[in-house]
């Protein structure tokens, strides 16, 4: 069991234990501080250096994402010196940043945190832009773009790809300005490690990686729904964006609101086409006596289903019926299939394709 003691910040003292971030301790108090390269998913790294804070005894700021609390720790997140660094910080990213027409971040339809930050500690400093701007390429894979100009280089993406996924099939290339996210000796992601998934545009705090399938949309008319991933049976669950009632792009919940912790896989967050496919069946299908299948309700097909069920078992028992359920089902689902198999039906010929 961690020690627990006692931390202030900003005035309000709160229980910590032994482990705990400033960071960590401020969200429970309900204290906003900056950050742009943390993740909940990903070890701290302090890398952008927005979230930093005056701590008692200590000459420097600290950075929040990072540094540990210890026992009567006192932490102020908004002094004088915290806010001119992270003013004078956030005028450094946006020179090295496209900006839009009102001279803040550019934000291109996907959330830009930069900017949102930009908004609430502005005005910036009027910086000359960098004159290095960072290399970038066309990849040919069908999934995932690159926008050099809008990076930070907070490290964010090629971090989920070690950490989360395992696969660091990207990394950050280049030195001071030039700092890139490539992949190694320039290859392309389908020639790679990489496994698409995505995760790297989930977790880009600029919108420097989005969808090559769904250009970067304005909120004007879309709205979220959160649904079920029915590719396996995991239950991952996703946020399918809508607009003009078609699904127009899937994200990730937050993470930490959802079993899968906001991570998708290539099938989960692009293979969205079949939604609105034109060779989609909407309604149960039943052959008739002209030998082509008909529209029929749900009951009807239902009732068929059971007839035909039940006159095979009469007519030659019941081992001569299979019951052949999906990895695509839920764990309760696939129960109900093997329940329907040995209770109802009385035979034990049931599989799973997803059984080993």
């Amino acid at each position: 069991m961690s020690d627990s003691f006692n931390v202030t910040i900003n005035g309000q003292t709160t229980v910590a234990v032994d482990g705990e971030t400033v960071l960590t301790v401020a969200e429970r108090l309900g204290i906003d501080i900056p950050t742009l390269c943390n993740d909940s998913r990903l070890e701290p790294a302090g890398m952008c250096r927005t979230c930093l804070v005056a701590i008692d005894g200590q000459r420097r700021l600290q950075p929040a994402c990072a540094w540990k609390v210890t026992p009567d720790m006192s932490v102020q997140t908004e002094t004088e010196d915290v806010q001119r660094h992270l003013k004078v910080l956030l005028s450094l990213y946006a020179a090295d940043h496209r900006t839009g027409e009102d001279g803040l971040p550019y934000q291109n339809g996907k959330p830009n945190e930069l900017r949102a930050m930009s908004e609430t500690h502005g005005p910036l400093l009027q910086l000359a832009p960098v004159e290095a701007p960072r290399e970038g390429r066309d990849d040919p894979n069908p999934y995932i773009q690159y926008e050099p100009d809008l990076c930070i280089a907070c490290g964010r993406c090629t971090r989920y790809c070690d950490e989360v996924e395992a696969v660091s099939a990207i990394t950050l290339a280049g030195r001071g300005a030039s700092t890139t996210v490539a992949t190694p000796n320039g290859i392309s992601l389908l020639d790679g490690t990489c496994e698409l998934c995505g995760g790297c545009i989930d977790t880009c705090p600029t919108g420097a990686l989005w969808e090559k399938k769904s250009p970067p949309l304005t909120d004007a008319g879309v709205s979220k729904v959160r649904s079920t991933c029915n590719f396996c049976g995991v239950g991952c669950q996703l946020d399918l964006n809508v607009k003009d009632n078609r699904v127009v792009a899937v994200t990730s919940p937050p993470p930490g609101e959802t079993l899968n912790d906001g991570n998708l896989c290539v099938k989960g967050r692009f293979a969205f086409d079949f939604v609105h496919h034109d060779d989609r069946l909407t309604t149960p299908l039943v052959r008739g006596e002209d030998g082509q299948l008909h529209p029929a309700s749900w009951d009807e097909a239902i009732q068929r289903t059971a007839d035909g069920l039940n006159r095979v078992r009469e007519q030659h028992g019941a081992d001569a019926l299979a019951f052949i359920s999906s990895s695509r089902c839920t764990g309760e689902e696939n129960y109900l299939m093997q329940k329907l198999a040995r209770a109802a039906f009385g035979t034990n010929n049931c599989h799973q394709c997803a059984a080993t």
